[in-house]
């Protein structure tokens, strides 16, 4: 991997600020703009509830784009990204995918950041015939089945059997075996399908459900719901949110000194860097859904020089400070379509969503296949278990032993503390 220089750096990080903007600039030297570029379009949301997510995955992108350019470009031609903001609004996305093909002609596209993101942009997509990455969608396909998406998360394509088994499986680890469970999630698609899988293998295991409950995207106050939670006394509690709710719902939580044998599940927000240095200890042994840890199960070949990329530019463009969360997977996404491409040797659609579909790719996350419904052939759900947090300092996350993964086994770097709450 060839490394990118500083001044480098700095043209990546005036590309990363434009949000809203269409093509980036400042990215590539000025002869190349005349050289009949690649073009790589997609929306993504530099504003909205979303934005921590979409801001460090743009930046994954531009750190991409530099580094192939240094190296001489694509098929024998520079890259550039066209990007937009969606906003966090999925209505802005169709007008934006239609601009991105009919008005700019992009060559490729990828996605936006996330479930309800994507899902808008599938008809305009698959309307046109494009091969479409995309990033930490959660069972997107499943209805549209189009031969030509392809995911870049962990999920795998049968959310409801897969997603929440390590959560499940953690629960096992009790000294004490556990009799019941609570699940609450925000009524989004993302969130329901995981609290359907925390339903599924609650059932298989036994446990009794006291209560099933979902609440609007809109709520702000969720300490009528901890309350409601912590009356029917369960041993464990899933929670599925995205980061506005997540950090409400962690506030109630240690407010009402509310503290199950387990907490956590599938909350968006805890794996950033805002929401550990906000939180603090309050986090401590939560038990909840990641992507990547810097455990020493974890240390694939690429990541920590990526890693160190990436944090060398955070600050400056106000995005995630650690990137252990989506940038190592939204890099690697890039690193599948330059592998395809390599091999297809040519723009063409239908080719390039037949080597997706048959080849395997070396990423900064390991190795990636794709199934037949464009997701992983084999899920990778990390359930990671904060741990020893006594302040909101990031340092500790960027060593092992704070975030240690409990599941899957094969992956495990720790064993699981109980009950959930702040060191006494």
């Amino acid at each position: 991997m060839s490394l990118i220089t500083r001044r480098q750096l700095g043209r990546v990080a005036v590309a990363a600020a434009v949000a809203g903007a269409g093509q980036t600039p400042g990215l590539f030297p000025a002869h190349a703009q005349s050289a009949n570029p690649i073009r790589i379009g997609y929306a993504m949301a530099m504003s909205g509830g979303l934005a921590g997510n979409g801001r460090a995955t743009n930046l994954a992108y531009q750190i991409w784009a530099a580094e192939v350019n240094a190296r001489g470009g694509l098929l024998g031609r520079p890259v550039q990204l066209v990007v937009y903001d969606d906003q966090t609004n999925g209505g802005t996305v169709p007008g934006i995918y239609t601009k991105l093909l009919d008005v700019d002609k992009v060559d490729i596209v990828t996605s936006p950041y996330a479930t309800a993101m994507i899902a808008p942009a599938m008809p305009v997509v698959m309307q046109r015939q494009m091969t479409f990455l995309t990033i930490f969608g959660a069972g997107v396909n499943e209805s549209f089945k189009y031969d030509r998406h392809f995911n870049m998360n962990v999920v795998g394509d049968n959310m409801k059997e897969t997603y929440a088994k390590g959560f499940l499986d953690v629960v096992g680890m009790l000294p004490t075996p556990a009799r019941s469970i609570a699940i609450v999630a925000v009524d989004n698609e993302f969130a329901q399908k995981a609290a359907e899988s925390a339903r599924f293998h609650a059932k298989a295991k036994g446990l009794r459900i006291v209560y099933d409950r979902s609440y609007p995207p809109s709520t702000v106050d969720f300490t009528p719901t901890v309350r409601a939670i912590q009356s029917a006394r369960p041993d464990v509690v899933f929670v599925a949110s995205y980061p506005p709710d997540s950090n409400g719902i962690l506030r109630a939580v240690s407010e009402l000194r509310f503290q199950p044998q387990i907490f956590g599940g599938a909350m968006v927000g805890p794996q950033l860097a805002t929401m550990q240095a906000q939180m603090g200890p309050i986090l401590n042994n939560l038990v909840n859904w990641d992507t990547y840890s810097p455990e020493p199960t974890m240390q694939f070949p690429g990541v920590a020089a990526f890693q160190a990329k990436y944090r060398e530019l955070a600050h400056k463009e106000q995005v995630d400070l650690l990137g252990n969360y989506i940038p190592p997977y939204a890099y690697a996404q890039m690193q599948v379509l330059e592998q395809a491409l390599k091999r297809v040797g040519r723009i063409d659609q239908a080719a390039l969503a037949a080597d997706l579909h048959k080849s395997e790719f070396d990423t900064i996350v390991g190795k990636v296949k794709f199934g037949p419904n464009g997701e992983w052939a084999e899920p990778r759900n990390l359930f990671c278990q904060f741990q020893n947090i006594t302040d909101g300092d990031l340092e500790k996350y960027k060593r092992p032993g704070t975030k240690v993964i409990l599941a899957p086994a094969n992956l495990k770097s720790g064993d699981l503390r109980a009950p959930y709450g702040p060191p006494a």
